[in-house]
């Protein structure tokens, strides 16, 4: 019997490489996709019972569960410094840059395999703070000497990566897909009543912080006034104190601007089936998954040229040059507007992004997780 270990990494403290949902989203597409005469264990912080059945309960197919000596407050330090003790062996499996990574022997059947799903720790520190960047760049020099491989989402990280350290041949691109389960609801229309949706709006995903491009977004239309209301999804709905945000929120009184904050998926579904186009304006970006949610509805999307998120975009939409701080975002309103304006346009957009997003699933990437271990 051969087993994979994935480590829920969700379930650790302290500042974290993987995106919102993709811990559990891959270890559930490992578990799917178990060939046969194989089977699957999760790796979880140790001196807790409540984490053991949380992850049985997230991972339903899973042969076993195992603790690490370590709890979770002390457990990424300790795999950073080379304390690993046996949640090392065998074959494993980590949705991010966290895990234990020592010197091991691949001829008794040790490997690890890790993510890096972007390179902002390089490319752009202030968008995720000094601890996350110190976390990163020294897992990744433990995964640039003990790693059998290392998965990225694109092959715009790919080249980023093989820039910052030589990793050979290890480099593997294997890219996720959207949420799981996002179908629009059956009360849908209640709803959008309580969610007060608009008959038309455009819809933009992202943070108010460095690197998201959404105050960016929000500069550009109040600018050349789309006469569409602009919602935010995933940015905190209360705007920030300070004069600096005073433009803001005149936006947000006005209702020119609304910041829907995280949404559940029910909401979240409802919120992309109504919107006229959608917008990912993040400067920089390693996948940019929310974009696949957006295809699959059918939306027309803006984005950045992002590499990555050109990559996966493909024809789908428009790529808006990043400039500065004057130029992107009248860029940015100009691809909205050119959208809005033109129906043929947008109908083209919404036909070649419902097939672009086809090519995403959770599935694939469970097997190819599993041939890439097969293949060591």
């Amino acid at each position: 019997m051969t087993t994979l270990r994935v480590i829920a990494d969700h379930l650790i403290s302290g500042p974290t490489d993987v995106p919102d949902g993709y811990s559990v989203a891959i270890a559930r597409a490992i578990i799917a996709t178990t060939p046969e005469g194989c089977d699957v264990e999760a790796i979880v912080p140790g001196g807790s019972d409540d984490l053991v059945s949380q992850v049985r309960a997230e991972l339903a197919g899973l042969s076993e569960v195992q603790p690490t000596s370590l709890s979770t407050r002390g457990l990424a330090m300790a795999w950073s410094l080379g304390a690993i003790a046996s949640s090392g062996r065998g074959l494993v499996h980590a949705p991010g840059l966290r895990a234990p990574l020592r010197s091991h022997d691949r001829a008794r059947g040790d490997q690890i395999s890790v993510t890096v799903h972007d390179t902002l720790a390089w490319t752009t520190p202030s968008a995720i703070g000094r601890d996350a960047v110190t976390v990163r760049k020294a897992f990744l020099r433990r995964a640039r000497r003990f790693a059998d491989a290392i998965v990225v989402p694109s092959h715009a990280v790919a080249d980023q990566l093989a820039e910052i350290a030589d990793f050979g041949d290890r480099i593997r691109v294997i890219a996720g897909a959207g949420s799981i389960g996002l179908t629009v609801p059956a009360d849908a229309d209640r709803r959008a009543a309580a969610l007060e949706l608009p008959t038309r709006f455009i819809l933009a995903e992202g943070s108010l912080g460095a690197g998201d491009g959404v105050t960016e977004l929000i500069t550009g239309l109040r600018r050349s006034d789309p006469g569409l209301p602009l919602l935010v999804l995933g940015a905190d709905a209360t705007v920030p104190d300070g004069t600096e945000h005073d433009e803001l929120r005149a936006d947000v009184e006005s209702g020119r601007v609304r910041l829907l904050g995280e949404l559940g998926p029910e909401d979240r579904a409802v919120v992309l089936d109504r919107a006229a186009v959608y917008v990912f304006p993040g400067i920089e970006a390693g996948f940019g998954a929310p974009i696949i949610d957006a295809l699959r509805f059918g939306l027309p999307v803006v984005h950045s040229d992002a590499p990555a998120l050109v990559e996966l975009v493909g024809e789908a939409g428009i790529s808006v040059q990043r400039g500065d701080a004057d130029s992107y975002p009248e860029l940015l309103s100009s691809a909205v507007a050119a959208i809005i304006g033109d129906d043929e346009r947008a109908a083209r957009l919404r036909i070649v992004g419902s097939d672009r997003a086809k090519a995403f699933t959770w599935r694939d990437a469970g097997e190819r997780i599993w041939q890439l271990h097969a293949d060591l």
